[in-house]
């Protein structure tokens, strides 16, 4: 298949209520299958709400067909792709902010955030272990990648990606509204679109990123999900600060087209950034080694 709809789901979610939450993710599914769409992307705890902290532990679910929250979204994946933000707990009861991606009524691929903020507003260390794995995945529609929010802010998870086969990098946030520029634009905003054009302009691939709208707990989630074509064009763009379906039909014969002009990624050296980055940890452990401890 050459082409892909894609529908980006820009939800409000209420914070803790999983089930008030999966109804509407399954009203998204069915509003969004009915115009044709293929693959549903959900923000980033799509299914929890994201300023969880001490709520982390009750609202964990595992993206099986015998959990009750995954087993209608296991079975509405029949008719569409999803990826779906949630709470997952390890056997040994770590809690993990996930994306799963979920087809034909099987979980394809989990991934767990890699890069937890505990900064100014942020305070996942907190209540959530960092994820260790960055992993492409392969799909009906070709090799794909997911990361979450704060690992996109990263400059490594893209590039491993990129290298591990993923041609669509599917992207989610909870990202809240902070700062404005001389244009009234939210830096927020304004960075997270510039970033995301940037990888799919560096890596000639497709960028797709849905963000959380609302409020939770004096925070403002701004939306303005995207979707970044190889060559760095602007495809589609949800509205700011409120909740949108928004379709977009991305032409998957576009990496050819873009890849046969601009070469980059058959010229990637990725030998020599292994021996390069192997010589920096030796150097930086050497350092550590010899560094007066008090």
């Amino acid at each position: 298949m050459s082409n892909l709809t894609i529908a980006l789901a820009q939800i409000k979610t209420k914070l803790g209520d999983v089930q008030a939450n999966l109804e509407k993710h399954l009203a998204y599914i069915e509003q969004a299958t009915s115009q044709g769409a293929q693959l549903v992307c959900f923000p980033e705890l799509s299914l929890t709400g994201y300023v969880l902290q001490d709520l982390t532990s009750t609202v964990a679910h595992k993206a099986t067909a015998d959990d009750p929250i995954f087993k209608p979204l296991l079975e509405a994946s029949h008719k569409t792709d999803l990826m779906v933000g949630f709470v997952d707990e390890d056997d040994r009861h770590r809690f993990y902010i996930a994306a799963a991606y979920l087809s034909k009524g099987e979980t394809i691929h989990v991934h767990h955030k890699v890069y937890l903020p505990t900064y100014g507003m942020f305070d996942e260390g907190r209540f959530f272990a960092w994820g260790d794995h960055i992993r492409a995945f392969d799909t009906q529609w070709g090799r794909v990648g997911m990361l979450i929010c704060e690992d996109f802010w990263h400059a490594s998870p893209p590039y491993l990606l990129w290298i591990d086969g993923a041609d669509i990098l599917l992207m989610h946030s909870a990202s809240p509204s902070r700062g404005l520029d001389e244009h009234d634009k939210m830096d927020s905003s304004r960075w997270v679109e510039h970033i995301n054009q940037a990888y799919s302009s560096l890596f000639t691939n497709f960028v797709v990123h849905t963000n959380k709208v609302g409020f939770e707990d004096g925070l403002n989630f701004w939306g303005g999900s995207t979707v970044f074509d190889p060559n760095g064009n602007l495809i589609a763009q949800s509205p700011q600060f409120e909740e949108s379906l928004t379709l977009a039909t991305i032409d998957l014969n576009q990496l050819h087209r873009t890849r046969a002009r601009l070469p980059i990624l058959r010229d990637e050296r990725t030998s020599l950034v292994m021996k390069e980055m192997s010589r920096i940890l030796k150097m930086n452990n050497e350092q550590s080694s010899i560094s007066p401890h008090y």
